[in-house]
């Protein structure tokens, strides 16, 4: 592997987009923590340390935790990147949901690159607003915090707090749209997605906070509720070797469906008749069956809880609040069948069978005793459904891995959340697009990449796994 990495640095051309990357994660770092002014800092910290210590003091404030997670924004600390580039996503799931029920966005988006940057533009456009909407909605949570507000009390009121709301929606705003062209700067000059890199790098900066929670809590006592021992440890180090592992087993995942190519005689020769595969991904959805299941999740809790601090008396409120709270038998309940509802819908919707045995037939290419159409992709789609189920099966554990750790061994629930959701999947996935991006340079220039660096491992390349 330092065989490989020294390699890397010897290619000017893959060199410089490397150190292009790094580049532009370090300015995003930097902005990362630039607070909007305004704020008032030590009740910032105050809310900071009751998530940390596992005491959030409403369920908005999950919320806003939950989404600077795979956001890369820091709303419990409100900086000028406090949105990350959650609405960006947002705006291309929309765009993205909108060209398969649309038939003029379909239409435009097989015009080929034309149309995908016409696409790319209106999307970029979409971001703005949500980008206001969202900026708002948390600017006002801000002055109305369940635990006091989160402003400086001159900016409160008046024309100082008409000031500060146009300054921290602009500052919102415009650090959204910058991390937006951030990303694209990335993805033309640099290494990778430029999206996927900015969300990496805000998780995998989140795991020195939870090896100091670690180290705080090995300093409690022994009869403490949330005290840390060598036991327990080894058994999260041992969580975490192996829900990797399943992460990326299943991430590269594949069901290969055997074609064959028609033959076709011109003169006196023969062209075609190979045998070729069709990959079909176990886990198609990705990780967003877990972003829409744990995102939905969130709003019921925050309508019961607000309810019931209306009713504080009613116990029957009391116990519907308690059976949401994460951790929760119901809960666990309703997110694996909120995941696998989800899982399904997304396949339904970026998985086209009809679509794939069309271009198989123009292509010149079958399934070994199915014929070319309705049959191809009848078939297509039965198998698909099936490996949807194991995928789906595979989200579902990842998302329930946390929150068991968290209830069973008494550990803080921002040490367990890199044993699996979203966070985990996102990093699995976006280090071995990372990795297979840098063996293809390594490859197309006569370098061994990551895997035929050691003895016995000449010629050998990272690949979809069979399943």
């Amino acid at each position: 592997m330092f065989k490989t990495l020294i390699n890397i640095f010897r290619i000017p051309e893959l060199r410089n987009k490397v150190l292009f990357t790094l580049f532009m994660l370090m300015i995003y770092r930097v902005g990362y923590h630039v607070p909007i002014p305004g704020v008032d800092q030590s009740s910032m910290k105050a809310m900071a340390d009751r998530q940390r210590n596992g005491e959030e003091s409403s369920a908005t404030d999950r919320l806003a935790n939950y989404v600077s997670l795979f956001s890369g924004g820091n709303l419990s600390q409100s900086t000028i990147f406090g949105l990350g580039i959650m609405p960006y996503i947002s705006s291309s799931i929309i765009f993205q949901l909108l060209t398969t029920v649309m038939p003029s966005l379909e239409k435009l988006q097989k015009e080929g690159e034309t149309g995908r940057k016409k696409i790319q533009e209106w999307t970029r456009y979409t971001t703005v607003p949500l980008c206001i909407i969202q900026a708002i909605m948390w600017i006002s949570y801000m002055h109305a915090a369940p635990n006091g507000s989160l402003v400086m009390p001159k900016f409160r009121s008046g024309t100082a707090g008409f000031e500060f709301w146009v300054m921290g929606v602009f500052s919102l705003t415009a650090g959204c749209v910058f991390l937006m062209w951030l990303g694209e700067q990335i993805d033309e000059y640099g290494l990778g997605n430029g999206i996927s890199l900015i969300i990496l790098a805000g998780i995998v900066a989140r795991m020195p906070n939870a090896v100091i929670m670690i180290r705080e809590e090995m300093k409690l006592g022994a009869d403490t509720p949330n005290s840390m021992n060598v036991g327990k440890i080894l058994f999260l180090c041992a969580s975490f070797v192996f829900v990797v592992f399943g992460s990326i087993l299943i991430t590269q995942a594949q069901r290969r469906i055997p074609i064959q190519q028609a033959k076709h005689t011109r003169g006196r020769r023969i062209y075609g008749g190979q045998k070729q595969y069709l990959p079909l991904r176990v886990n198609h959805g990705g990780v967003m069956p877990i972003i829409f299941a744990q995102s939905l999740m969130l709003f019921p809790s925050m309508g019961i809880g607000w309810v019931r601090g209306h009713f504080p008396q009613s116990r029957t409120l009391g116990f519907i609040n308690d059976e949401f709270t994460r951790g929760s038998y119901i809960y666990i309940l309703l997110e694996v069948v909120m995941i696998y509802f989800f899982a399904y819908f997304w396949t339904t919707v970026q998985f086209q069978p009809k679509e794939m045995a069309t271009q198989l037939r123009d292509y010149g290419s079958f399934i070994p005793g199915l014929r070319p159409g309705k049959r191809t992709a009848d078939y297509l789609e039965k198998v698909m459904m099936r490996i949807t189920y194991v995928g789906g099966a595979f989200l579902c554990i990842i998302a329930v891995v946390p929150n068991a750790v968290s209830a069973w061994l008494g550990v803080n629930p921002q040490v367990t959340q890199f044993l699996g959701g979203t966070g985990l999947l996102i990093v699995v996935s976006v280090a071995l697009d990372m990795v297979q991006r840098i063996e293809a340079n390594l490859l197309m220039r006569n370098y061994s990449g990551f895997l035929g660096s050691g003895p016995g491992n000449k010629g050998k390349r990272i690949k979809g796994r069979q399943y």
